[in-house]
């Protein structure tokens, strides 16, 4: 597995950071469908920003586990390691 950082640029308008861990929510109750795990998340809700944390096969897995459990595709997504 690999670890993926990714960025979601601007929140849907009026949406906040409880909108945001719902969302999450919704991730980990699919997530082992798609062979993921979203580790965690980070929202800056003054720029509308959100960083998720997965492990993943492929940035693909992830991108799918997003896509079905709300809809809200990241713009970007990295390859990362933790130092």
């Amino acid at each position: 597995m690999t670890l993926f950082m990714d960025v979601h640029q601007k929140l849907p308008d009026g949406a906040t950071a409880k909108d945001v861990a719902a969302a999450h929510e919704a991730d980990l109750l699919v997530q082992d469908k798609f062979g993921v795990n979203y580790v965690s998340y980070w929202v800056d809700e003054k720029s509308g920003r959100v960083f998720c944390l997965v492990d993943a096969a492929a940035a693909a897995a992830a991108a799918a586990c997003h896509r079905e459990a709300h809809g809200l595709t990241a713009d970007e997504i990295y390859e990362v390691v933790q130092g």
